[in-house]
C-alpha cells in the first residue's frame, strides 16, 4: 500500500504523501503540502496549505496544521491542540504577509489541548503538556507545562519526565539507559539509544 486516503477526506492536487501514511475521515490536505511516510493524520485534520509534515509522525484528532508550520519527524501533536499563524488576528483585517513561522523538533510532543503561538519553535523531543499555552522558544528536551507554558523540568527521548537529580558526575539518567549532562543550565544527552 502507497498510502490511504479514507473517502470522506480531501487531497487536493499538488500534494505528496509518504508510503503506508494514513489519512482518516473528513481530513483534507491542502495544495503544496508534503506528509511524510508512516504518518497518521487522525479525523477532521487540515494541513496545509504549503506544510512540511515530517515522517512518523501522528497527527490526533481536531489539529489544523496551518501555513509557516513545519513538523521534523517523529512529531506527535495531541487531540485538539492548537497552532496560530498571526500574532494579532482580525476578521476584517487580511494579515497573511504577517504570517509567523513555527518548527516543531524531531520527535516533539504536543499535549492534548495545548497551544501553540506562532513564531515559537519547539527544539526536539521537548514535551508541551496537554492544556498549555506556549508564549516562548521551548528548548530541546524541555519539559513545558500551564498557561502560560513554563520551564517545569527535562524529558528523556522516551518522554520520561526526569528526575532533577544529579549524580556526582553532573549527569541525570533515565530508567529506559538514557543519561544527560546538566550543567550551568545546558541540556544534552551523554548516552542516548
Amino acid at each position: 500500500m502507497k498510502h490511504f486516503v479514507h473517502d470522506s477526506s480531501y487531497v487536493d492536487d499538488n500534494v505528496e504523501i509518504g508510503e503506508n501514511t494514513k489519512v482518516w475521515h473528513f481530513s483534507h490536505i491542502l495544495s503544496g503540502s508534503r506528509v511524510g511516510g508512516n504518518c497518521v493524520i487522525g479525523q477532521n485534520v487540515v494541513v496545509g496549505p504549503d506544510v512540511k509534515v515530517g515522517n512518523n509522525c501522528k497527527i490526533q484528532n481536531n489539529v489544523s496544521v496551518y501555513k509557516g508550520i513545519t513538523l521534523e519527524d517523529g512529531v506527535f501533536c495531541g487531540p485538539s491542540m492548537v497552532f496560530t499563524n498571526v500574532i494579532i488576528p482580525r476578521a476584517f483585517i487580511e494579515r497573511k504577509s504577517e504570517f509567523k513561522e513555527t518548527v516543531v523538533g524531531y520527535g516533539a510532543t504536543l499535549g492534548a489541548n495545548s497551544t501553540i503561538v506562532c513564531g515559537h519553535n519547539i527544539g526536539k523531543f521537548a514535551l508541551i503538556g496537554a492544556g498549555a499555552v506556549v508564549t516562548t522558544n521551548v528548548p530541546a528536551y524541555a519539559l513545558f507545562l500551564g498557561v502560560p507554558a513554563k520551564h517545569s523540568g527535562w524529558v528523556c527521548k522516551c518522554c520520561r519526565i526526569l528526575s532533577k537529580k544529579v549524580n556526582f558526575q553532573g549527569e541525570i539518567k533515565c530508567d529506559c539507559g538514557n543519561s544527560y549532562s546538566l550543567q550551568n543550565g545546558a541540556f544534552s544527552p551523554v548516552v542516548e539509544k
